[in-house]
């Protein structure tokens, strides 16, 4: 084992004993957060998010397409992940990693099981005809806690997102570039990341945290105080009292996170 991570482990932990961070925060306390839309001009929706120094731009893509067989009127998400070695020298180049498809997946969960976009609406014709939402996500920087920053960078870009009108005619679809109408939105969601760091739940973790911490768990809440998904990653277990810590934090911080979005 490398003595190196043992000792910035042991140095940490000591840290956080006594409530303390490397950069002067709590452990319930996030980095500064920043939140730019339209940042992508030939995405219909786009955003950049900076926590700390981790920054994620994401870009929406909307396209007509056909409907799953089992869903004939409902519209399509899907959410692709990119980490590349410009973002962090870990990152390789080539398929997706283990770390890029669960990325993608915890966020795609929260928006999915928040039922933040009204789905039915993008049927555009029954069984033949739908709007296909690809959400890209593009790692800039990774300083930890990619999660709580990709989610509310995809939360951001689907506010802004914007669809042309689509109409039948003749049995084809005519798209009216002109006429645009706002992504129909039933909610809000945003996510808090905790890890376990010695005896103690760490919000907002950053890359050497994560590098040295044992457990992890992200928590989405709805804008209505709902959780809507869970996530637990690492080796080691989580108590019941851990988690519900974690789930009481996530409920206030998930209203600062939205009021940011507000903002």
């Amino acid at each position: 084992m490398n003595i190196i991570p043992e000792i910035t482990k042991e140095s940490i932990k000591n840290l956080i004993d006594s409530n303390q961070r490397e950069d002067g925060r709590t452990i319930d306390q996030y980095r500064d957060i920043s939140i730019e839309t339209d940042v992508i001009s030939k995405a219909e929706g786009s955003a950049r998010v900076k926590i700390g120094k981790t920054q994620v731009i994401v870009g929406i893509k909307p396209q007509i397409g056909a409907p799953f067989p089992d869903t004939p009127n409902v519209g399509v998400l899907m959410t692709n992940c990119e980490l590349l070695p410009m973002a962090d020298p870990k990152f390789e180049p080539g398929p997706p990693s283990e770390d890029s498809i669960e990325l993608a997946r915890v966020v795609d969960r929260g928006i999915r099981e928040s039922e933040l976009v009204d789905l039915e609406k993008l049927c555009i014709e029954e069984g033949k005809n739908v709007w296909m939402l690809f959400i890209d996500l593009h790692v800039i920087d990774n300083g930890g806690n990619l999660f709580d920053a990709a989610e509310l960078a995809v939360m951001a870009a689907l506010s802004t997102t914007k669809l042309p009108m689509a109409t039948i005619e003749d049995g084809e679809i005519v798209l009216d570039e002109e006429k645009t109408i706002d992504l129909p939105l039933k909610d809000k969601v945003a996510m808090c990341t905790f890890v376990k760091i010695g005896s103690e739940m760490v919000l907002d973790p950053t890359l050497t945290e994560e590098s040295v911490a044992d457990a992890r768990l992200n928590i989405g809440v709805t804008g209505e105080g709902k959780i809507c998904a869970m996530q637990k990653g690492g080796p080691q277990p989580l108590t019941k009292e851990e988690i519900f810590t974690c789930v009481n934090i996530s409920m206030s911080k998930t209203k600062e996170l939205l009021e940011k979005l507000d903002k």
